[in-house]
Formats: C-alpha cells, sequence, structure tokens
C-alpha cells in the first residue's frame, strides 16, 4: 500500500462518526498482518510437540532439566508480557508504539530459534542446561516483543465491530496454518536433511528464516492511528490495577481462560489417547492435520454468523459444538471405525476455531470501553496480561495432567493400567468439556455486545472530535 494511500484509508476510517460502520480493511493488509501469528505458531507449536524430544535424544541433556528449560522459559515469557505491553503502550518513538517492534526483534526471533536446535556436542548437563535454557529465554523474549505489540496492534487496524471479527479471522487462520507446519512438516523436514543433529539443526535453519521474513511485511502493510497511538500516561501499577476491576475484561479472562485450557489438555493428551487408548499412535499426523485444516475452513462460517449475533453468542455456540466432540471422545472405543476419529476431529476444529477467534475480536472492544472510561489507549497492557494468564493458565492445566497421570500410574511405553486408561480419556474428553462447560456460562453474563459497543465508540468518537456531531 503506498503512502498515500494508508493515509487516505487511515483518514477515512479515523472521521467515521460511527467506527462500526468503517470501509473494509483491504485484503493485502489482512493477509499480510495474519503472517504475524503464523511465524509466532510455527515456533510454539514445534518448540512444543518436538523440544523435549531434541533435548534429551539429541541434545543429551537429562530430562528433569530438560523440562526445566522449558518451564523456566516459558515462566519468563509469561511474566514478561504485561511488562511488554506497558512498554509499547508507552514507547516515545515517531515511528510508532507497535510497529518498530517488528523490524527490531524479527531477526532476533528467528536466529535464537535456529540456534535452539543446534547440537552443542558438549557432555556436562551444567553447561548444557545453562546454555540451552539461555537461548530458549532469548527466543521468548523476542516472542514477546512481537507478539504482543502485534496483538495490541489489532483493534487499532480494524476499528469496527465486525471488522475486528474479519481480521481475526485471517490472523487466525495464520496462526493454524503455522501450526500445521509445525506438527506435519517438520519432523519430514529433519528426515529429508539427514536426521539426527544435523537434520535438526539445518531444519531449525530454514524455519528460523522462514519465521524472520513476514515480520517485514506485517511493517509493511501495517500503520498506527495518529488520533489512537497516544503515549499513555498512568503510572503502571494504576494500569494493572484498573485492568483488575474492569468487570468487561474479567469476564473476557474468564472464559478465554477455560476454553484455552481446555485446548491445551487436548493438545498435550491427544497423543496419549490415540496410543494407549485407541492404538493408533500413527494416526496422529493426519489427525492433527485434519483438526487444523477443518479449524480453517469454518472460520469464514463463523465470520458470517458473527454479522448477525453478538461475539459472546457465537462463542457460546461454538463452545456447545465443542463440548459434543469431546462427549465423543469420552465414549470412543478402540474397535470403532478408523474415520470416526477423524470425522471428530474435524469437529473439534470447528469449535476450537471459533472459541479462539472470538475472544481476541472481544479484546478490542474491552480496550474501546476502557479508553471511554479513563480517557487512555492502552491496548498493550490488555493484550500483555491476555496472554500472561493464558500462558499462565494453559501451562498450570496441563502440569496438573502429568500429576494425575503419575498418580494414576501411567509407565511410558507399556501397557497401562485400568486406571491410567481411564485417566487418559478423562483427561482428553471430560476435563476439556467440564471447562468449556464452565467458559459457556460465564460468557452468558457478558455485557459488550454490539449495541452497547456501538453507544462506546460513539462517545468516543464525539470526544477525540468535539463539535463535529453539531454539523
Amino acid at each position: 500500500m503506498s503512502a498515500g494511500a494508508r493515509r487516505q484509508l487511515l483518514d477515512t476510517a479515523d472521521h467515521k462518526t460511527d467506527w462500526g460502520a468503517e470501509a473494509p480493511l483491504p485484503l493485502h493488509v489482512k493477509i499480510g498482518f495474519g503472517l504475524g501469528d503464523h511465524t509466532l505458531n510455527v515456533a510454539l507449536s514445534a518448540l512444543s510437540l518436538l523440544y523435549l524430544f531434541f533435548l534429551t535424544e539429541i541434545a543429551g541433556l537429562r530430562p528433569a532439566l530438560a523440562a526445566l528449560v522449558l518451564l523456566l522459559g516459558r515462566v519468563i515469557d509469561a511474566i514478561t508480557d504485561p511488562l511488554m505491553g506497558r512498554l509499547s503502550d508507552i514507547t516515545p518513538w515517531r515511528w510508532g508504539r507497535r510497529r518498530p517492534y517488528f523490524v527490531l526483534a524479527a531477526v532476533p526471533f528467528g536466529l535464537s530459534f535456529a540456534l535452539l536446535w543446534q547440537d552443542l556436542g558438549c557432555d556436562a548437563q551444567a553447561t548444557l542446561f545453562a546454555a540451552y535454557a539461555a537461548l530458549y529465554i532469548l527466543h521468548t523474549t523476542a516472542s514477546t516483543m512481537l507478539g504482543v505489540p502485534y496483538m495490541a496492534l489489532l483493534p487499532e487496524l480494524a476499528l469496527g465491530y465486525d471488522e475486528r471479527t474479519a481480521l481475526n479471522v485471517f490472523r487466525q487462520v495464520g496462526a493454524v496454518l503455522g501450526t500445521l507446519v509445525a506438527a506435519v512438516a517438520m519432523r519430514p523436514l529433519v528426515d529429508v536433511f539427514g536426521g539426527g543433529a544435523r537434520g535438526f539443526a539445518r531444519s531449525g535453519v530454514v524455519l528460523g528464516v522462514w519465521m524472520t521474513l513476514p515480520w517485514f511485511v506485517v511493517y509493511g502493510v501495517t500503520w498506527e492511528r495518529p488520533a489512537i497511538a497516544r503515549r499513555a500516561q498512568m503510572r503502571f501499577a494504576e494500569g494493572v490495577r484498573r485492568v483488575a476491576a474492569h468487570r468487561a475484561y474479567r469476564i473476557l479472562v474468564g472464559l478465554f481462560l477455560c476454553a484455552r485450557i481446555a485446548l491445551d489438555l487436548v493438545a498435550a493428551m491427544i497423543i496419549f489417547y490415540l496410543s494407549y487408548w485407541l492404538q493408533r499412535e500413527k494416526d496422529f499426523p493426519a489427525i492433527m492435520a485434519t483438526m487444523l485444516l477443518a479449524a480453517s475452513l469454518s472460520l469464514p462460517l463463523w465470520l458470517h454468523a458473527a454479522r448477525y449475533a453478538n461475539k459472546a453468542t457465537i462463542f457460546i455456540v461454538g463452545v456447545c459444538w465443542w463440548i459434543g466432540t469431546q462427549l465423543m471422545l469420552l465414549v470412543m472405543q478402540p474397535e470403532w471405525p478408523r474415520w470416526v476419529m477423524f470425522a471428530v476431529a474435524a469437529a473439534t476444529g470447528a469449535g476450537y476455531a471459533v472459541a479462539d477467534l472470538m475472544p481476541w475480536s472481544m479484546l478490542g472492544d474491552v480496550v474501546d470501553a476502557d479508553e471511554l472510561a479513563t480517557g487512555e489507549r492502552r491496548d498493550g497492557i490488555y493484550a500483555g496480561t491476555f496472554t500472561f494468564l493464558r500462558k499462565l493458565g494453559g501451562a498450570t492445566g496441563v502440569a496438573l495432567a502429568g500429576l494425575a497421570l503419575d498418580f494414576a500410574g501411567f509407565v511410558p511405553g507399556e501397557a497401562q493400567s485400568a486406571a491410567a486408561l481411564l485417566t487418559i480419556r478423562v483427561l482428553t474428553a471430560a476435563v476439556p468439556a467440564l471447562f468449556l462447560a464452565v467458559a459457556a456460562m460465564i460468557a452468558w453474563s457478558y455485557p459488550l455486545g454490539r449495541r452497547q459497543h456501538a453507544e462506546v465508540v460513539t462517545q468516543l468518537e464525539t470526544r477525540r472530535n468535539p463539535g463535529r456531531g453539531d454539523h
């Protein structure tokens, strides 16, 4: 987009009396913006699925120390999210508050990812632990420097109630395709490059470049609006207190946390479910691909439905759909036809898509309400605390699942007891369904529907442009 065209679009959107009626963003802007979440999910999914294996089997790190590397990186990653959100709210650069970080952190993000997959050729456990922990922390920090300003920019790009949902659809398609690359392509890529340490090292370099370049596209197709991009003046502690006191945000966090914990549990347990209950471990890549492709294909349908209902309503419908698929997992038997699991995976993808889509779209509406109450635009602190709580909740849920498996007598690689098999089924199906039911109940009380949001943005427009309504 040329500078003149960008300026014209920005002026058009900023001078609408009703933000909900602003012109749709150009298609290339939506596609380019979605590339950001694509790269973030390539990294996140690859590390979630394969990095523990790499650290223990290739790098030679003891399992306990390898797990500690991941835990330490995740904790620091979560803590830095709200701090990065605050930083992007107060950044005074003339290039903007959010976008400069896309350029600053892109190369460290891709380079640190590539370095994570290098075999250091060292036998000293303390040295290995220190080196991989440092690299992991460097990578998660670079990821935070990209991800938090990226999500904080979304409500500023798409001002309207429906346009935010549309932009989030493109973001989520990018995210799903990123997960698909990591889940389906990375392991075969390792084999293409010769397997073992060499295969992982070269695959890390290829994906590191893949993850770096799109951020320059994201920077090029986006912009920040002068009427919104004002440096926040509120102190950090007061800002966090205000965020915690925001009723609509508390409700949004509750429904989002419950839905994400359900997803994290399913993601962590599905390999156990397939391997030990259904005895179909080799179907794992194909089932993951089916679920993710179904999620992508269902997004336009959910977007269409969202134009005729409130976002919370669509969220509830999608979550209830997802609960139905979870109950199918609970009753499924090993002797059932193979295609049934693929059908359930596809249905699960459709439910997951809307459960992840709507909360991020609703977050921008909450930020609008906060601006009306405080007079400041603080997308960063909201996006930072949102991701912080999501990471903390997901990690806690998966850790508790691990403890439950251990308590049930689970033994890796061996035939499992009846108690262990039942625990696997419950953790894969019933417990996520319970969290989803709680998420749906919380969503009933969400106060910012289409009409309420229209009232908020009308008051914001009047405040920003006093006297315009008289003409």
